[in-house]
């Protein structure tokens, strides 16, 4: 089966874009077939080459990025239906933070995607002005999930 992770990332630091290269490329480490892509140069025609379709953003005042609720405006249920869909988001750890991957989540089962992983969360710190990092032992769990999602496809 082959996967599309899509992704924004707005910070200079572009840690979302680094937490998407590693889940797709812990995912073909596995043997999925796993594409990476940015959400501006997303084109909705290509979901249909794909069973999978990831997507990830920032949480950004307690939803996703701009640019991923636009992509996800763009695509249509035809687009996405039966296929398998899952989310993940970077975010400072806090209880005020929100959660941009839970709503990602909630509009591609809206849109017939089957959640076939619950959505991962990769902390994020500060290290200065502008400047953010995955916290310590963040990019392992990325890549766990990555390993899990990539045995969930090839298994069923």
């Amino acid at each position: 089966m082959k996967v599309l992770v899509v992704y924004d990332s707005v910070s200079p630091s572009k840690v979302t874009m680094r937490v998407a290269q590693t889940i797709a490329e812990e995912m073909k480490a596995k043997g999925a077939d796993a594409d990476c892509l940015y959400c501006k140069d997303f084109d909705r025609e290509r979901v249909k080459e794909y069973g999978c379709l990831i997507v990830g953003a920032p949480t950004m005042a307690f939803q996703p990025s701009k640019d991923i609720t636009r992509l996800l405006d763009e695509i249509r249920t035809e687009d996405v239906k039966d296929k398998k869909g899952a989310a993940f988001d970077t975010q400072i750890k806090s209880a005020l933070s929100g959660n941009a991957a839970k709503g990602i989540e909630k509009r591609l089962s809206g849109l017939g995607a089957t959640i076939f992983k619950p959505h991962l969360v990769a902390y994020v710190e500060g290290r200065g002005k502008n400047t953010w990092e995955l916290r310590e032992g963040e990019l392992e769990k990325v890549k766990k999930w990555a390993q899990g999602a990539a045995e969930a496809i090839l298994s069923g």
